[in-house]
């Protein structure tokens, strides 16, 4: 009887035991370290830190009107991209957000009064940007970035409302968001703000020089490049542990941008780096496509050289996090011939596109004959064993940016099919990359789905 009890119990016990795991994973997550706890140091009032105040504009606009200080703080917080829909007008909402769970749609920031922004207060606005919380308690979702938000100061913030107030209403009712159950519960959203968002505005760390924490500033407050480059937990918040180790977003990927010599930024000059951010290329590196394109687009390439060189000297202070699937990208020059090159089990399919639509700009050797832009060797993208976002932009194909060459790479997702865009795909990463990738064409075909 004491074994058949002992075994009756035993199913109990492990109940108890999973239960406790869960728990402590729980609070594991929970726990996580902030965006800025990796630092150590101490966070004094912006008052009393004696090299002044890192947040608002550049000390060249420090004089200028609050519309014109209003407008560098909105870019430098990367509204725009997020608030204007495909060929739709700047700000006025709309743009779709594949989500797992289901599409959510951003909201209009014009100052519309039905369907904008146009009966916002201060109070209202500040509470949209700190907590989170709409008109009315509406509880937003995390993709609209509140938790990295939280940490913009109140002048700042408010001048951004200014230069919003000044932008041509526009009557743009977004469609509904239609998420699944139970992601469709916004009540749910005030749970998780309450763990996940600090409510609390910047500080500087008396530790650290004012170039860093004016970086500090600009790349988690205004620019949230955690929200795309940190990986989330289970509940969809930032996993600081693996900070800026990057992650897939909207059918892109978003890079390592920590030291990291392998996976992240550690080859990269400084000058890179400042170079990338505001003219969306650097030498031998590569050239911003999608949401990161965007950024540049809209954002980066209006910073003032001081502050990007201040997000640099930040990223620089991250500690290295390797990203295990990503190798070192492959600096050596392809050969020229088109006949040599290309290791491994790869389609003729590819080759065949290669040469058709890619080999005039791109070259075989990988160093492109046309334009410095075009070249592919050392790209982290080709070095990308996914080949993800080598297949999204031969899908959706890729602008100029700001002080590099104009021209743009076409998009090639309506002249090729799935099959021939993963042939191709492979067959880039086989011949300029570290690594051959194993694209398919169902695999083309969700990327196509995820825009």
């Amino acid at each position: 009887m004491t074994l058949l009890s002992g075994r009756l119990r035993f199913p109990f016990y492990a109940a108890g035991a999973v239960s406790a795991a869960v728990f402590i994973y729980f609070l594991w997550i929970v726990l996580g370290p902030g965006p800025m706890h990796f630092v150590g140091g101490k966070r004094v009032p912006i008052g009393t830190y004696g090299a002044g105040d890192p947040t608002g504009v550049p000390e060249v606009l420090s004089r200028a009107p609050l519309i014109e200080r209003g407008r560098y703080l909105a870019r430098a917080a990367d509204c725009e991209a997020c608030h204007t829909s495909k060929d739709g007008v700047p700000y006025s909402g709309g743009r779709a957000f594949v989500l797992p769970f289901g599409t959510l749609y951003s909201t209009n920031l014009t100052p519309d009064p039905e369907t904008g922004i146009g009966r916002y207060t201060n109070t209202d606005f500040l509470k949209v940007l700190h907590r989170g919380i709409g008109l009315g308690g509406k509880r937003l979702y995390p993709a609209m970035p509140y938790a990295s938000y939280t940490y913009m100061s109140d002048a700042d913030a408010l001048a951004i409302k200014a230069y919003l107030f000044t932008l041509q209403p526009i009557r743009m009712e977004g469609p509904q968001t239609n998420l699944k159950f139970p992601f469709n519960q916004r009540w749910l959203m005030g749970i998780w703000a309450f763990i996940f968002n600090p409510d609390k505005r910047f500080e500087p760390n008396a530790q650290r020089d004012a170039q860093w924490n004016r970086g500090a500033y600009l790349a988690e407050a205004m620019a949230h490049c955690g929200e795309c480059h940190t990986p989330r937990n289970l509940l969809q918040a930032l996993n600081n542990r693996a900070k800026f180790s990057g992650t897939a977003q909207a059918g892109w990927r978003a890079y390592n941008i920590t030291p990291d010599r392998a996976s992240g930024l550690g080859d990269w000059s400084d000058a890179d780096i400042a170079n990338y951010l505001i003219t969306g290329h650097a030498d031998g590196h590569g050239t911003a496509a999608g949401p990161m394109g965007e950024a540049v687009d809209d954002s980066f390439k209006y910073l003032t050289q001081a502050d990007a060189a201040a997000i640099v000297a930040y990223l620089r202070s991250v500690p290295a996090v390797a990203t295990r699937d990503l190798p070192r990208p492959k600096t050596r020059v392809a050969p020229s011939s088109a006949e040599e090159g290309v290791a491994g089990n790869v389609s003729p399919l590819g080759k065949a596109v290669y040469a058709g639509a890619c080999a005039s700009c791109h070259g075989w050797s990988g160093v492109s004959p046309v334009m410095a832009v075009a070249t592919l060797t050392g790209v982290r993208a080709v070095n990308d064993p996914t080949a993800i976002n080598v297949a999204q932009v031969i899908i959706s194909g890729a602008l100029g940016h700001n002080g590099v060459d104009t021209a743009n790479m076409p998009a090639f997702g309506d002249a090729y099919s799935d099959e021939e865009i993963a042939s191709v795909a492979n067959y880039v990463t086989a011949r300029f990359g570290a690594r051959t990738s194993a694209l398919t064409a169902e695999n083309v075909a969700k990327l196509r789905a995820s825009d």
